[in-house]
């Protein structure tokens, strides 16, 4: 594995260390990102969790509930053209998907995002909802009881999504964070 310290500069990064904060405070922050570069595991990387070619990484989940509600913190960068982050802390289960990569973290996030904002009273809140949940563009899901982690992020430019962190936490008595990037498609630009 090699550090990689082009994560770091990236939005989804400073969402993560933000999800951290509020919920593994005290918590060893990570002080950077880990590449994984092929499917063997390494220090921490492996099951659940795979590489997904380009998109980044995946994680299985053994059983699959819906129902649980999860914590979470919804983030906004930006006026004029605002993009909604996600912060969201429970059991993997809730995401509803044995297998979750980027395209099921996000349409998940995009729905709690919908929930949030939507007010049943209030008819008027309907398209403020939806332009929200359109404009989530980083998700971080922590699960605290599984000590993972997975990060989704909405490309810029081409506008495809893709899991570039996965995150391993340690026991309540170690309280440390791992971070790991998917390697980069070849021929790809660093942000």
């Amino acid at each position: 594995m090699e550090f990689a310290p082009d994560v770091t500069a990236r939005p989804v990064w400073r969402l993560l260390l933000r999800g951290l904060g509020v919920y593994l405070p005290g918590w060893e922050m990570p002080a950077g990102v880990l590449h994984v570069r092929d499917t063997a595991a390494a220090g921490g990387f492996g099951p659940p969790a795979y590489l997904d070619g380009g998109a980044g990484f995946g994680i299985q989940i053994p059983d699959r509930r819906r129902g649980l509600e999860p914590d979470r913190e919804i983030y906004v960068r930006g006026r004029e053209n605002p993009s909604f982050g996600i912060v969201v802390a429970g059991p993997a289960a809730a995401i509803g998907s044995r297998v979750v990569d980027a395209g099921v973290l996000l349409r998940f996030a995009r729905r709690l995002t919908f929930e949030e904002l939507f007010d049943t009273r209030d008819a008027g809140s309907v398209p403020y909802a939806v332009r929200g949940a359109r404009a989530v563009e980083n998700v971080v899901f922590l699960d605290r009881a599984a000590g993972i982690g997975l990060c989704a992020e909405v490309d810029p430019l081409t506008r495809a999504a893709a899991c570039p962190l996965y995150v391993r936490m340690g026991s309540p008595a170690e309280r440390t964070v791992r971070t790991y990037g998917a390697p980069r498609p070849t021929g790809r630009p660093s942000r």
